[in-house]
């Protein structure tokens, strides 16, 4: 399964129908939508965005440790006997998933994915929350394709960034602001001001830090 990211994978060539993996677990949604369902997570390893406030740096690099079977994450996801599954990062989307989502398909999995929307999507999904950064944009494909758009608020500038993104998305997105976790206590409350002049907007919260699960 080849990658797209070259300054990602430079030193590395990745075994046919191996992806490279963070971590894989069952857990409990903290985040957006579906914040308190039950579902079973693929983190990959590997993003070259690299937002400064990023609270999962550890997953950026790839490492020969990380490449795993696509048939071995299938079974781990079947074996959870779940029916969410969640694909996240990292950013995902620098891997054609397309192998691995037809296995989950066929094991009748639901499919979801967080993504910043900055590769060519190579796969189909049942929900895809489309979480941009200013740092590199997503494809404008994918702003039609969204179920959720998700900002992180890191300064009261993402505030701005997020009704930006939220006119280009389809009408039946649900819209959500997320304090970066580092800065909760700061832009909480501005979040909250916000949310309420522009109701069409939601909080998430990282309901899983809190809880002190994955």
């Amino acid at each position: 399964m080849a990658s797209d990211s070259t300054s990602i994978l430079h030193h590395l060539e990745i075994p046919e129908n191996h992806i490279p993996v963070n971590e894989i677990f069952y857990s409990i949604q903290g985040e957006g939508f579906h914040h308190g369902c039950p579902a079973f997570f693929i983190r990959f390893a590997g993003c070259d965005i690299g937002c400064i406030w990023c609270d999962s740096k550890d997953g950026w690099s790839v490492e020969e440790s990380h490449f795993m079977p696509v048939e071995h994450i299938v079974n781990e996801a079947v074996s959870s006997d779940i029916g969410m599954v969640i694909i996240t990062g990292g950013e995902p989307l620098i891997y054609n998933l397309q192998n691995l989502t037809e296995k989950l398909n066929q094991n009748k999995k639901k499919i979801h994915i967080e993504t910043s929307g900055a590769y060519p999507l190579f796969a189909s999904f049942d929900w895809l929350t489309l979480s941009p950064k200013k740092v590199k944009l997503p494809l404008e494909s994918y702003y039609s394709l969204a179920n959720e758009l998700k900002i992180i608020v890191n300064d009261e500038s993402d505030l701005n960034f997020a009704q930006s993104q939220a006119k280009k998305i389809g009408t039946a997105c649900h819209l959500f602001l997320q304090p970066q976790w580092n800065q909760l206590k700061i832009m909480l409350p501005k979040i909250m001001d916000f949310i309420k002049a522009n109701p069409e907007w939601r909080l998430s919260l990282q309901n899983h830090k809190f809880l002190g699960i994955k």
